[in-house]
């Protein structure tokens, strides 16, 4: 029994001790809690402290950056007020100047007017003397010649009416005569206004090409060792070759243009290349005639465009292309074709006809010259025949055939075609000879209207239909600039053969001159 009291009493003491252990161990971690929880407070504190100062200083900036906004605005709107004040002050001083200007000009009218009624005085006086004066020297001569004024008159009436009677006369001759034209003038008037809008340069040069070359180092090349370059190119082209003392320059020689610009093209290719020997030449010669076909149907489609006809066949297109580089009397065919096709619409729109079918019948009549071995004489035929094989309606078939016997025509489209083919080949300046005898026609009636006095300058216009006459107002008045008209119509008449109608228009014009510095 004792040790086991011994034994509760032993373990009576351990649960003590045991207690007052665990006690002071809890204590010391509650105070241990307790300042950790106060330091974690203070920093807390501190970090609010910090963050309320940041929030201070962030706010406290905004402000600072929004008042230098509001100064900076207040600034600008004081520098716009100031330039308005600026420029209502300079409006003031423009309105006062004008006003100054104002006056002063009104001071200047006044004077002006007043200076005026000085002058109105003067003339009234002196109207009153030269009219005195007048009936003074009337009555000497009544004196003198016997007549009154009034018999004066009657005779220098009768005068004037045997001359009006003489020339009246002369214009009633002139009008019978023109009135049995008249279906021939009709017809003019048309063919006139549509020579009027349509105007194409035709005459070209005809038989050389010249080429330039970067150095005459060149011209060794081209000829080659023993001459065998250029007796290439010249089998292969069909051209000849001119090479002369002439410093950079070769000239292409060919009656074919056709031939000859493709050799031109070929040759400034053999020339850029470098490369120049008879294999080379043959290839660029090649190369260059495919691509000439090639621009033939865009030249043949380019005039077609421009004249507004569709529904060509290509091979046509690509024939009508190579009548660029085929001539005629010095014309070339193409542009002939084209004018020859405006022409003919023109003509057609005024007669009521069919303006596409005109100008297709236009553009296609000189087809047959494209082709390789036409013969002159017989090219209506042959391009009459091949239009048959592209199916080309009768009246463009008709119009090709007998665009030159126009007494064989069922169409009138055909007459069309023949009227606008002269017209274009005998147009002044078309072909060279009419060309020099057309300009010296034009000097010829200029030089006439120069020779009488008080003309200042005469142009010939509207090619040679009428004279433009300017003279010295000093020395022609308005009643002289009549006479004058008639005096320079009458002179053409008697020195001018072979004129035709010429409307001579006489010009007096007045001008004054003054300057303000």
């Amino acid at each position: 029994m004792n040790w086991i009291l011994a034994l509760l009493v032993g373990m009576l003491v351990g649960a003590i001790i045991l207690f007052v252990y665990l006690y002071s161990s809890s204590k010391e971690k509650l105070l241990r809690a307790q300042k950790q929880a106060e330091k974690i407070i203070a920093n807390a504190q501190e970090e609010a402290e910090t963050i309320k100062k940041e929030k201070i200083i962030d706010a406290e900036e905004a402000l600072y950056q929004k008042k230098q906004q509001v100064e900076k605005d207040i600034d600008q709107k004081r520098s716009q007020l100031k330039n308005l004040e600026r420029q209502i002050d300079q409006k003031e001083v423009d309105i006062d100047r004008k006003g100054e200007i104002v006056e002063k000009k009104e001071k200047e009218i006044e004077l002006q007017e007043k200076k005026n009624r000085e002058k109105e005085a003067y003339i009234q006086q002196k109207t009153k003397e030269l009219n005195e004066l007048t009936n003074q020297e009337i009555h000497k001569l009544e004196e003198i010649s016997g007549y009154s004024q009034e018999q004066a008159k009657q005779i220098l009436l009768k005068d004037m009416e045997a001359e009006a009677q003489e020339e009246g006369s002369k214009i009633t001759q002139s009008i019978i005569q023109r009135s049995k034209v008249e279906a021939k003038r009709l017809a003019r008037e048309i063919i006139i206004q549509a020579i009027q809008q349509v105007s194409y340069e035709q005459s070209v040069e005809s038989t050389i090409s010249v080429i330039t070359l970067p150095n005459d180092d060149m011209k060794g090349r081209i000829i080659g060792r023993e001459g065998r370059n250029i007796r290439a190119f010249e089998l292969v082209t069909g051209v000849d070759v001119i090479i002369d003392d002439t410093p950079e320059i070769v000239v292409l020689s060919c009656y074919d243009s056709y031939r000859r610009e493709i050799s031109r093209l070929a040759l400034e290719k053999l020339i850029s290349d470098g490369r120049i020997h008879p294999a080379r030449i043959e290839e660029v010669v090649e190369k260059t005639t495919q691509e000439m076909k090639e621009s033939l149907k865009e030249v043949g489609e380019q005039a077609l465009l421009e004249l507004g006809v569709h529904g060509v066949p290509p091979e046509i297109t690509e024939l009508l292309g190579k009548l660029k580089y085929k001539t005629s009397y010095g014309q070339n065919l193409l542009n002939h074709s084209i004018e020859v096709s405006h022409l003919c619409g023109i003509m057609a729109s005024e007669l009521g006809l069919d303006a596409q079918i005109a100008k297709r019948a236009g553009v296609l009549h000189d087809i047959g010259k494209a082709l390789e071995n036409f013969a002159a004489e017989n090219h209506a035929n042959q391009g009459a025949e091949l239009l048959k094989k592209f199916n080309e309606g009768p009246n463009i078939i008709n119009s090709v055939e007998f665009h030159h016997e126009a007494e064989k025509a069922n169409s009138p489209y055909t007459l069309l075609v023949s009227a606008a083919d002269v017209i274009s080949g005998n147009r002044p300046g078309a072909r060279r000879e009419s060309l020099e005898s057309f300009i010296q026609r034009m000097k010829n009636l200029e030089e006439l209207a120069q020779e009488f006095e008080g003309v200042s300058k005469a142009y010939s216009i509207q090619t040679g239909k009428e004279l433009r006459v300017i003279v010295e107002t000093d020395k022609i008045d308005d009643n002289h600039s009549r006479q004058l008209s008639r005096d320079i119509a009458k002179k053409i008449q008697e020195v001018v053969d072979g004129v035709g109608s010429v409307n001579v228009t006489v010009i007096r014009e007045y001008r004054a001159f003054e300057y303000a510095t």
